[in-house]
């Protein structure tokens, strides 16, 4: 896979129920906790809104809806990932964010064709990290359409 060449990939690793996903750390400005969001009349369901984050109006995605999963009420571990893709801040709901992991190469491997055909565009990959598997996003694509226009 061209995109992970090299000997390491440093990832944020996030929970979505019971599954772990990836993301590249040079893509993520900060992780937040919830703060107040403001509903923007006909976006996406899974748009849930915007919130001013020190001065800069970004919008909030559900990866939980994104990815076809039931919703889950906001607890003490929910966090916002702030994402930067061509210049766009875009948050991320995720259930916690729980570290920074170095993803060796040779550990990732193509997406599954096993996995839900909605999810599987998103994918860049997975990596088996001991008894872990983490599925590593593609920004690009889990961004390029509707998100993009409600964030410009």
């Amino acid at each position: 896979m061209t995109e992970f060449q090299g000997t390491e990939l440093k990832v944020i690793v996030f929970q979505l129920k019971d599954e772990e996903y990836a993301i590249p750390v040079q893509q993520v400005r900060s992780i937040e906790k919830v703060q107040h969001i403001t509903r923007v009349p006909r976006t996406p369901d899974f748009v849930k809104g915007v919130i001013n984050l020190r001065g800069v109006v970004t919008p909030i995605i559900d990866l939980r809806t994104r990815f076809g999963l039931e919703e889950a009420a906001i607890s003490e571990s929910t966090r916002v990932i702030i994402v930067t893709l061509d210049e766009i801040e875009v948050g991320f709901i995720v259930d916690a964010a729980n570290d920074v992991v170095d993803i060796p190469a040779d550990a990732i491997e193509s997406a599954p064709e096993v996995m839900d055909t909605a999810q599987v565009d998103y994918i860049n990959g997975v990596a088996k990290m001991g008894k872990r598997l983490l599925i590593l996003l593609n920004l690009e694509k889990l961004l390029n359409n509707q998100e993009l226009k409600v964030a410009k």
